[in-house]
C-alpha cells in the first residue's frame, strides 16, 4: 500500500525472485521469512548483509496466510518497497544496436509480462516501457515469472505510449511494431540501428496510433491456420532474432 508520497509496499516470493531482490541493491527490504530448506539455499547467494539480519523463520503455512491463495512461494517471501521510477531520457539514452528497448503496448497479464521481462533480460535489453494506468505491480506472480529480472532490468511507466515511442525515435531508434498482418518479417529488422520492439496485447494487438507511430511492422512467419502466438513467446522469438548476428 502507499501512503501519501511514500513508495508502496509490496510482497515479492519464489527462490530466484527474493534472491534478487536481497542481492538488489537499490531495492529497500522490509522484512524476508524463509523455511529452513530456503534458507540453506539462500547461504550460496549473494545477499547484502544489512538484509541477512532481515531473514526471519517461518513455516511454510505461516507464508502462505501472508500472500495471495495459491502463491507458490517456494518457502521464501520478502515485503519491500517499490523500486525508483526508472525515466525514459536518462534508461534509454546512448543507445546500442544490440540493447533493444521493449514496449508493452496495454498488455496487462502478470506471467506474460513477467516472462517478458526474463526473456528480455536474457537478450539484452536495455528497458522495458509500460503503461502505466495498464500495468499490474511488479510484484507477485509478475516478478516470480520474471525469476529476478524486475530487480535489473529499469522499467519505466509512461502515460502515453505513442508519445514515448516518439521520444525513442528522437534518441535514435528504429521503432519497430509487431503486428501478424505486417508485410514485413522480422529477418528483416534493421541490424544496424537500436531497436525499440513494440508489442501489442493479445487479441488486440497493437493500437492504430501505436502501429502509426512505430517506423516499420513486422509479423513472425508461422504456420497458416495458427492464428497467432503467446505474447511471451512471440517476444522471445523477436529478442532472439534481433540479438542473433546478421
Amino acid at each position: 500500500m502507499r501512503h501519501g508520497n511514500a513508495p508502496a509496499r509490496l510482497w515479492l516470493y519464489g527462490r530466484h525472485a527474493v534472491a534478487a531482490v536481497l542481492a538488489n541493491p537499490e531495492r529497500r527490504v522490509r522484512r524476508v521469512f524463509a523455511t529452513k530448506n530456503a534458507a540453506d539455499w539462500l547461504a550460496s547467494r549473494t545477499i547484502r548483509e544489512e538484509c541477512r539480519e532481515k531473514i526471519e523463520d517461518a513455516k511454510p503455512d505461516a507464508i502462505d496466510r501472508l500472500l495471495p491463495a495459491g502463491a507458490v512461494h517456494q518457502g521464501l517471501a520478502a515485503e519491500v518497497f517499490e523500486l525508483p521510477r526508472a525515466r525514459l531520457k536518462e534508461a534509454c539514452t546512448d543507445p546500442q544496436p544490440n540493447a533493444p528497448i521493449v514496449i508493452l503496448d496495454q498488455i496487462t497479464d502478470p506471467q506474460n509480462i513477467g516472462a517478458i521481462f526474463r526473456t528480455a533480460a536474457a537478450f539484452g535489453a536495455r528497458a522495458i516501457i509500460v503503461q502505466d494506468r495498464r500495468t499490474p505491480p511488479l510484484s507477485g506472480a509478475l516478478a516470480k515469472a520474471a525469476a529476478g529480472a524486475v530487480e535489473t532490468l529499469p522499467c519505466i511507466e509512461v502515460v502515453n505510449i505513442a508519445r514515448a515511442i516518439e521520444g525513442l525515435q528522437e534518441l535514435g531508434y528504429y521503432c519497430a511494431g509487431l503486428a501478424g498482418e505486417a508485410e514485413e518479417e522480422i529477418t528483416a529488422l534493421p541490424s544496424e540501428q537500436p531497436l525499440a520492439l513494440v508489442m501489442g496485447a493479445e487479441g488486440a494487438g497493437l493500437r492504430p496510433l501505436v502501429a502509426k507511430t512505430c517506423d516499420g511492422l513486422f509479423r513472425i512467419p508461422i504456420t497458416p491456420g495458427v492464428e497467432s502466438l503467446n505474447v511471451s513467446n512471440a517476444a522471445a522469438i523477436t529478442l532472439y532474432e534481433a540479438h542473433r548476428p546478421r
